[in-house]
Order: structure tokens, then C-alpha cells, then sequence
């Protein structure tokens, strides 16, 4: 800002001007520093009251371990493998290892008659149960073969199968109830099994007790 000075009046007016302002920066400047002073004095002054700090330990965290993820891919084929290790074969003669007196039942040479009989009584509670009916052979024994290898796996012993009389098939010939026989027997962790009971299904059933998993 220019100003035109004409006489020493004028001169002397500026002059003070120029003083006030100059004198109110100084004011706001010794202001400025007073106010920064006080709050680091303040931060001190806390500082040497609480002393110094740390975070607190979290008592409540719970730390989990993370196992590590198999990849799909391999269990897939160890899934794969398995299915195909309990393949079972239609071709098995059953017939010379089966107890056939007042009702079918199959036992392992190891195992006494006792279990059988006890089987018969329903000493053995069913835990687990498969309906094999309207299936078709391939899958009824995939089915079988599954639903067996899964209870044994979890510690299951006793279990109900469903094969039906087969009063359905051609001829009424029970052609699925056969193959049930076959495919248990050839399964290792078949123990031994009985007909169920009539109340149970009879004839198109069988109760089948596992080994011990």
C-alpha cells in the first residue's frame, strides 16, 4: 500500500502506523509461543504424575492354532483310491459262510456263537441305519460300501442294512438281498450280522455288528 506523504505531518502518521503494526505481531507472536510453553509444560507436568505406561496384557485372548488346509485335489483322490481299495466283487460265494439254522446269519471264525446269538436278542442297540431299496446294484454296493467304511470310522458298532425281499424284482427273485450278503462278508469291518427281527424287517434286513474301530 502506497501512501502519498505531503508534509512532515503526514511522515510522522506513517511512522506510527508502522509502529502499531509492528508491535501487535510482536504481541501475537510472544502470545503464540506463551500458549505453546503452557501445553508442553502440561504434557510434563501429566507425564511425571502417572509415570511411564505400557499396554495391558489381554488375559482374554484365546491364541488358536490354525491347522493347515489340505488341498481339494489330493483328498479327492485319496477319497478316490479308498473307494476303489473297497471295491467289492459280485462274484463272492457267500453261500458256504453263511449260518442258514432258523434264520440267515454270518459270524467270523474268530468270533463265537455267543455274538450271533446276542445279536438276535437285540442285546446290540442300532445305532445307524441305510435303505438300500431302489437302488441299483452298482449303487447299493457303493452306498454300502460307504455308509460301513464311514460307521466304523466314527466308532459305530451296530447297524441295521435294508436290503428288502425283493417282491419287486423280476420273478421275485431277492437278487439285491444276495449281494448285501456277499458284500458284507468281503468288508473287513464286518463282524458278524443276523436277520433283524420281524418288527425290525425281517427278512429284508440284517442287523450287522463292527469290529472295534
Amino acid at each position: 500500500m502506497w501512501v502519498k506523504i505531503q508534509s512532515l505531518q503526514d511522515l510522522k502518521q506513517v511512522q506510527k502506523q508502522i509502529a502499531a503494526a509492528q508491535a501487535q505481531a510482536a504481541a501475537e507472536e510472544a502470545a503464540r509461543l506463551a500458549a505453546l510453553r503452557k501445553a508442553e509444560a502440561e504434557k510434563n507436568l501429566f507425564t511425571r504424575a502417572i509415570g511411564k505406561v505400557a499396554p495391558l496384557p489381554a488375559h482374554n485372548k484365546a491364541h488358536l492354532p490354525h491347522p493347515p488346509r489340505q488341498p481339494v485335489a489330493t483328498q479327492r483322490q485319496k477319497d478316490e483310491a479308498q473307494v476303489i481299495q473297497d471295491s467289492l466283487s459280485d462274484e463272492f460265494d457267500v453261500s458256504t459262510l453263511l449260518d442258514t439254522d432258523e434264520a440267515l446269519s454270518f459270524r467270523r471264525p474268530s468270533v463265537g456263537p455267543e455274538v450271533t446269538r446276542k445279536l438276535r436278542k437285540g442285546d446290540w442297540a442300532i445305532q445307524r441305519e441305510i435303505d438300500l431299496h431302489g437302488l441299483r446294484s452298482d449303487e447299493a454296493r457303493l452306498a454300502l460300501t460307504t455308509f460301513i467304511r464311514d460307521a466304523h470310522k466314527h466308532g459305530i458298532r451296530c447297524v441295521r442294512v435294508v436290503h428288502g425281499k425283493g417282491l419287486g424284482s423280476p420273478g421275485k427273485t431277492p437278487v439285491l438281498k444276495s449281494k448285501v450278503h456277499s458284500w458284507l462278508v468281503q468288508k473287513n469291518q464286518v463282524m458278524a450280522f443276523v436277520q433283524a427281527k420281524p418288527a425290525e424287517g425281517g427278512a429284508g434286513a440284517l442287523v450287522v455288528l463292527l469290529t472295534p474301530s
